[in-house]
């Protein structure tokens, strides 16, 4: 199978259920559940490449292992967090605002400001784990193995900081106030730090082979999309509107990477 015939197939796979799941949100009038089938829809696209690919069979082991230990914990979060929370926010003051300023309806809306940009993007970012299956050869080696102990810290470290901004947020005594302990007093997105590290990881995994040196836009498409556009600064404006001691937390806290936080 050549390169161009596996992606094309994977791009269909990926079209395919974009159409389903928006043909569901039609009827549910909620496109919150796209966050989560941002994660497991690469877990499919890795698992999809897996059954099409004769590639080296340690390296795609490898590879899948974390890419759905990330993406099952991932997505699963993500899916508990709609059944508590609701729809999200964000998606009803955009439709809100298409439907006032461009006349678009529900489906037009999500169609276009939603399942048309995720889809590309979500195919991008995913290269590593499908350009990353195709050669046979090298075996993994020592860039294999520091990418995968990268994967390994980023999905924990993405994982411990939910995990304490659910316990912050279930205790009332914290109301009001901002999460500034655990991971979250070095890192104001240890979230998004935690899923930078998991593909540059998967990116290093990959590029050990000569194809999947090609792969590199994925993981620079998803820090720049994670520190520039609908990561760090939507939640940050959203938080200095909301929290009081949000501004006090920024100026002493590290942005992105993890540091030691200003006196």
């Amino acid at each position: 199978m050549t390169v161009a015939t596996l992606l094309a197939t994977n791009a269909a796979i990926l079209v395919a259920l974009f159409i389903v799941l928006w043909l569901i949100t039609l009827k549910t009038r909620d496109v919150t559940p796209i966050d989560s089938v941002w994660a497991l829809g690469m877990v499919l696209l890795g698992w999809a490449t897996y059954a099409q690919t004769g590639g080296d069979p340690g390296r795609k082991l490898l590879m899948m292992v974390l890419c759905t230990i990330w993406g099952v914990r991932l997505g699963a979060y993500l899916l508990w967090r709609w059944r508590g929370h609701g729809p999200d926010r964000r998606y009803q003051t955009m439709f809100a605002k298409a439907k006032e300023h461009k006349g678009w309806g529900f489906g037009q809306a999500s169609m276009r400001l939603v399942y048309l940009i995720q889809a590309p993007l979500l195919f991008i970012v995913c290269l590593p784990v499908q350009l990353g299956q195709i050669d046979p050869a090298p075996p993994v080696g020592i860039v294999g193995m520091i990418g995968a102990g990268v994967a390994v810290i980023g999905i924990l470290f993405e994982s411990i900081g939910d995990w304490q901004l659910v316990s912050f947020r279930r205790d009332p005594k914290n109301a009001g106030q901002v999460m500034d302990r655990g991971l979250w007093r070095y890192t104001r997105h240890p979230n998004y730090f935690g899923d930078a590290c998991t593909w540059w990881g998967l990116y290093l995994i990959a590029a050990e082979s000569g194809t999947g040196l090609w792969a590199l836009p994925g993981p620079i498409l998803l820090t720049y999309t994670l520190m520039k556009w609908s990561g760090v600064p939507t939640v940050e404006g959203r938080m200095k509107r909301k929290k009081p001691g949000y501004e006090d937390y920024v100026r002493r806290t590290s942005g992105f990477v993890p540091w030691f936080p200003k006196a």
